[in-house]
């Protein structure tokens, strides 16, 4: 894959990854198109392209690091310490509020593996079928307007339970097919579940650090498997983690602006006109 396009797949990562509008399916429709011209680009559903796509989303975790710093670093020391004086306790009671937030992050990981691992050849598809990644944006679209018309939400982390965690760990394994965005689902249904917005937001970009992490280790090692890079190589996949990771940081401050004003319709109206382009054949994508 030459540099220019990697660069450019990791650009349109940055720029979608933490809008609600399924950067994934950005990608994969961008890679049908620019295979349709005849450029040399591996089919969005080989195990070499879905790597690809998972190391571009790598990179944009580096954003969630940046933007998010002060509150990763807080949760991680009090995590820590939590831990600790749950485990000088003996474990006898439930465990303080840092530490369990951090199991029930596990618990959600836990449950999207289990759904991710058990469709994960029905999702695969998805990535060879543009008319499908239409549907899905579709539903994005009508979860996205949904939320924007919910009373406010009044649950904060101290109220996050097993419930809440299942919901959004379930929600997010099916956001692994393109066209679910991986963060409106997550926060749409963080939000379902009473989370107020600003920490239906924060759970859902800290949960996308083990998922991604977990899922780009996983399709490494079919890939390494099947006989390696075949059609990428380490140059490309090098320039998509650097783009993905500065266009990102953008991505991700005007992400939160627009949620916390409850802004998210106007993303509903973007995903259901680019699902209609792509049904009507105004988006030419080869056959």
């Amino acid at each position: 894959m030459a540099l220019w396009i990697a660069a450019l797949l990791g650009a349109v990562q940055g720029v979608f990854m933490f809008l609600p509008v399924s950067s994934t399916a950005h990608m994969v429709l961008l890679e049908h198109w620019l295979i349709g011209r005849s450029y040399a680009v591996p089919a969005p559903e080989s195990a070499q392209m879905i790597l690809f796509n998972l190391v571009v989303h790598l990179g944009t975790l580096v954003s969630i690091g940046v933007v998010f710093a002060p509150q990763l670093l807080r949760f991680t020391r009090y995590t820590l310490r939590d831990g600790y004086a749950w485990a000088r306790a003996g474990w006898r009671q439930g465990p303080p509020l840092y530490a369990r937030l951090f199991l029930l992050g596990m618990l959600s990981v836990l449950l999207t593996g289990i759904v991710g691992l058990s469709l994960k050849a029905a999702f695969e598809q998805v990535f060879a079928a543009p008319s499908l990644v239409a549907a899905t944006l579709i539903a994005t679209g009508a979860l996205l307007l949904w939320t924007d018309r919910l009373p406010p939400r009044r649950r904060t982390l101290r109220g996050t339970g097993v419930g809440t965690a299942t919901l959004i760990g379930v929600a997010q394994g099916f956001a692994l097919m393109p066209g679910l965005s991986r963060s409106a689902m997550t926060i749409v249904f963080g939000l379902f579940a009473g989370l107020k917005r600003r920490w239906a937001a924060e759970y859902s970009f800290f949960l996308a650090i083990p998922t991604i992490c977990a899922a780009t280790l996983l399709q490494a090692v079919e890939v390494y498997q099947l006989g390696g890079l075949d059609g990428v190589g380490y140059p490309a996949l090098a320039a998509g983690f650097v783009v993905a990771a500065l266009v990102g940081i953008v991505s991700l401050r005007l992400v939160v602006y627009c949620l916390y004003r409850a802004q998210l319709k106007v993303f509903a109206f973007y995903v259901w006109a680019l699902a209609a382009a792509i049904l009507a054949g105004l988006i030419e994508l080869p056959a």
